[in-house]
């Protein structure tokens, strides 16, 4: 089997509200033709959009509305199979995440949009100069580790000690870029990048609020009161009231009968606060082993209390049944705009918290095997 290193928030989904255009992506990869397609979602100050384009004799072309600088990432399916098939099954498939601005970007390759070239757009450019500075990505890290398992023999890929060795180099440059954001907000606090920065080390890498927040307060007013800014301050106040020992916010959102639960229902147990989406494909990945652990431990004192944060109702219904889910399933069906997750202050999902019987946050942010060893050591033995 292949292992697959995951990114640690997925692309949020959400709808812009129609506008005359302000930006045009164009671009040209070599000469590739249909069923190629090219994928865009973009966010930009709490709105963006899904949108797709058939790609014709090697070009394509994207236009659309944002309030300000936007987040994207664009996908290829050079056979038509789809972006999901690129992003989660091939884990190093033609994938590029950017940050671009209201300009007219052309995007030139003679393969891919991996290997693609950018020109019109500053906001790519520093970019670039981020990047270069604060250390690979989060997505560029776990590419490369991709590659190399593919490269590898099938019994390589069976070898724990192979997997381990690839694991080393990717904890290795996750730690370079952790204290390479830290080092690029302290180095440039006039920076929109020192913003993104700071929520991707708190929000990623879980850097403690204790360590951010002093560098956030020595960025320039106009970045600290940017939307982007004020987001962060959220992520921040939110963050100082969910960290380990803190007592969980409370908070009550209807079941998928329309059932009022809150969460001092379930006081008395070890509660496992999991936010997560039908369109969440590493969320969904987890849903085997939280299915596991909920047969290992309901009858212990065990409870999973998950919201989403989808919009559509019957997509949400749909993939519960789907995956067999059989614990309690909350939303208020805001998006991400969901209560719940804007109180935790988290900035992507799959996210969780672990609640004592008494109400205190023991944990937080774990995943497979993390999980599965914290719940053992609190739950085995009841």
């Amino acid at each position: 089997m292949k292992k697959i290193f995951l990114v640690f928030a997925a692309m949020t989904p959400l709808l812009a509200a129609a506008q005359a255009p302000n930006f045009t992506i164009s671009g040209k990869i070599g000469h590739l033709d249909k069923p190629a397609k090219v994928y865009i979602d973009y966010t930009s100050e709490g709105s963006g959009r899904v949108d797709s384009a058939e790609v014709v004799n090697g070009t394509f072309q994207f236009s659309g509305y944002i309030s300000g600088t936007a987040y994207s990432r664009m996908t290829l399916s050079h056979d038509g199979a789809g972006k999901n098939q690129e992003i989660y099954v091939n884990g190093a498939g033609d994938v590029i995440y950017f940050f671009f601005g209201k300009e007219n970007i052309q995007i030139n390759s003679a393969d891919s949009l991996y290997n693609a070239k950018f020109s019109g757009s500053k906001v790519y450019d520093e970019m670039l100069a981020f990047d270069q500075e604060a250390g690979e990505t989060v997505m560029k890290i776990n590419r490369t580790a991709n590659l190399e398992i593919q490269k590898g023999t099938e019994e390589q890929q069976k070898d724990p000690a192979f997997i381990k060795s690839i694991d080393v180099v990717v904890k290795r440059k996750n730690a370079e870029r952790k204290a390479g954001l830290l080092k690029f907000a302290k180095n440039h606090p006039d920076s929109y990048f020192s913003v993104q920065a700071l929520t991707e080390a708190l929000g990623g890498y879980r850097v403690p609020v204790s360590e951010v927040e002093p560098i956030f307060n020595t960025l320039n007013e106009g970045l600290r009161t940017s939307y982007a800014g004020i987001s962060l301050s959220k992520l921040l106040n939110a963050g100082s009231i969910t960290g380990i020992g803190a007592k969980a916010p409370g908070f009550t959102q209807n079941d998928a009968n329309g059932k009022p639960v809150s969460l001092s229902d379930l006081r008395g147990k070890y509660v496992l606060l999991e936010f997560w989406a039908s369109w969440c494909h590493p969320c969904r990945a987890e849903s085997p082993n939280l299915l596991k652990q909920y047969q290992l431990y309901k009858n212990k004192g065990f409870e999973i209390l998950s919201v989403s944060v989808d919009s559509d109702k019957s997509r949400w219904l749909e993939a519960i049944a789907k995956d067999g889910l059989t614990w309690i399933q909350v939303s208020d069906l805001k998006g991400w705009d969901n209560e719940a997750r804007k109180l935790y202050g988290l900035n992507g999902v799959p996210g969780n918290f672990l609640i004592s019987p008494e109400g205190k946050i023991v944990a937080s942010n774990l995943i497979g095997e993390k999980l599965n060893k914290k719940l053992a050591e609190l739950l085995a033995t009841q």
